[in-house]
């Protein structure tokens, strides 16, 4: 079998139902079995819910990918360990054992029915850019063309972010 080639990803891990600290290691076990190999993951951090605020807080955690899969296959593959994990898609921004959001694809744009890469709303959301300019502040974003560090000065969502562990 021929390999293919490795492509950095990032991916937001965001919990607020049950064990979240073990939520969050489920999902990477998950993700190192069907996606790729984590060759890196920012600290955990705790956030208010967003959009829908009437529910519990949020840990969240980015973490560096190496995968050969395609930004399609990369994506069935999150959905599959989200599923897997008990996700159910009831309420938009409602409460979620996990959600995995896919953040970049190296330096790829993708606009698709079905898949937006870079994330949309990453640059307005505080609880994604603080935990991915920890481990990837320097990384320039595709279509605005700023890198994450910059991105999050000029974030200008008030929502706080706490840091839980390092």
């Amino acid at each position: 079998m021929q390999r293919g080639i490795t492509n950095q990803v990032f991916l937001l891990l965001g919990t607020n139902i049950g064990d979240r600290n073990q939520n969050l290691l489920v999902a990477q076990r998950l993700i190192e079995i069907t996606v790729g190999k984590i060759i890196n993951r920012s600290a955990i951090y705790e956030t208010a819910a967003w959009g829908n605020t009437e529910q519990p807080g949020f840990l969240n955690q980015v973490i560096e990918v190496a995968t050969e899969k395609s930004p399609v296959n990369l994506l069935s593959a999150t959905l599959e360990v989200e599923a897997e994990m008990g996700r159910k898609r009831e309420v938009k921004w409602g409460p979620r054992v996990i959600d995995i959001d896919l953040l970049f694809y190296g330096d790829m744009i993708v606009e698709s029915e079905t898949l937006t890469i870079p994330h949309p709303a990453l640059h307005t959301r505080r609880f994604t850019l603080v935990p991915l300019a920890e481990i990837a502040g320097d990384f320039i974003h595709p279509v605005l063309r700023m890198s994450v560090n910059d991105l999050l000065k000029n974030c200008t969502d008030p929502l706080e972010v706490r840091k839980i562990t390092s």
